[in-house]
């Protein structure tokens, strides 16, 4: 998608109808008089003056745009919606009524909005619009990023979700925004996707409440995973919910969930699953210790954990990973080079590691303190 100039545009790039007022070589007066309206435009030129006067290098031009703006009547709003205005001022609009669902609505509806655009609105937009943006289906196969969008919106339906990600398969679209894209269509290959519908599936509440418990978890233990029966029992509600899940809503609930549910989803006995919470671009340094200390990951896990050098200059990372039975030997023994006399000591007593670790973990320590 092509980038979209910002605004104030130069003259020649203004509309005929508000080049006079809104060319930024205009004489200051005649500016400011524009910005407060006072000139004989309606609609959507009105709207786009404005927009172009509140970029103005003049601060009293801009502020004096900025009122009016705010002052203008919804109706006329609503005519600027759905003008035929240059990209970049229904780029700008969009901006300003965020949150005005029903005009957003109308931005996203309108031919001349860029697809830029609605990708950027469809990341956080409330359902009834990312619906809106769904149903455009030429649209999205034209913008694939607009699919990702909506695919990260955690307010876009599951059901929309899928059908977009099943059109995407169909015509050929690899979505690389979306890391579980190629396993959400394995998943949901030879399943009936249902029609857009004005009314949400339960599937869709479903989802929908999964995540509110998500953010509720989320909020009580953040970054916490130590496989300890006082985790399990805090974590149990959303372990509940993410276990009656479909393989694709956990896919999705791995990039659009919080730590709190990639800390369960990252246990799930589905290979799938649980690689796709660990290697979701959500996951933060943080996140990757707390797993690292967990017996209830794979090896698979804490193999990737090992492999990530941008989360191997955490020490106490590698630590967990050389205390872990589960982490494979080679990759901890990687590690050895890096701990301190004392750790080492600590794992060469260790119960529960491979013998030959210890082994090397305690001529390791001889060895530094000799050094030492």
């Amino acid at each position: 998608m092509d980038a979209l100039p910002t605004l104030p545009l130069v003259a020649g790039e203004l509309p005929e109808s508000i080049r006079r007022f809104g060319d930024p070589s205009a004489p200051d007066r005649t500016r400011l008089v524009a910005a407060r309206g006072l000139v004989p435009l309606g609609g959507g030129d009105l709207v786009a003056l404005l927009l172009q006067l509140e970029a103005d290098r003049l601060g009293e031009v801009a502020q004096a745009a900025r009122a009016s703006l705010d002052a203008l009547p919804d109706p006329l709003l609503a005519v600027a919606c759905d003008a035929a205005l240059p990209a970049v001022f229904l780029d700008a609009l969009a901006t300003r009524l965020s949150g005005r669902d029903e005009r957003l609505e109308q931005i996203v509806a309108n031919d001349a909005t860029a697809d830029a655009t609605i990708a950027r609105v469809a990341r956080a937009c409330a359902e009834r619009v990312a619906e809106r943006i769904a149903v455009n289906e030429q649209r999205v196969l034209r913008a694939p990023a607009i699919i990702e969008s909506l695919y990260r919106n955690r307010n876009t339906r599951m059901s929309t979700v899928d059908r977009l990600v099943e059109l995407a398969a169909r015509h050929g679209l690899e979505l690389k925004g979306v890391h579980t894209f190629q396993a959400h269509v394995e998943a949901i290959a030879g399943q009936l996707i249902p029609e857009p519908s004005d009314e949400a599936m339960p599937g869709d509440t479903l989802f929908a409440e999964s995540l509110a418990a998500d953010a509720e978890q989320d909020a009580i233990a953040r970054d916490k995973v130590d496989g300890s029966e006082a985790l399990k029992e805090q974590f149990k509600p959303l372990a509940v919910r993410i276990s009656t899940m479909t393989l694709q809503e956990k896919l999705r609930l791995s990039l659009v969930g919080n730590a709190a549910a990639r800390a369960l989803l990252v246990r799930d006995s589905n290979k799938m699953v649980s690689m796709g919470a660990i290697t979701s671009p959500m996951v933060t340094e943080a996140e990757a210790e707390s797993i690292a200390h967990s017996r209830q990951v794979g090896e698979e896990i804490l193999r990737y954990i090992g492999s990530r050098r941008e989360w191997l200059s955490n020490y106490e990372l590698k630590k967990a990973l050389c205390f872990n039975p589960k982490t494979p030997v080679g990759i901890s023994m990687n590690f050895l080079s890096h701990l301190h006399v004392a750790d080492l000591r600590t794992l060469g007593r260790s119960r529960g590691v491979a013998a030959a670790l210890k082994t090397a973990a305690l001529q390791r320590a001889a060895k530094k303190s000799q050094q030492g």
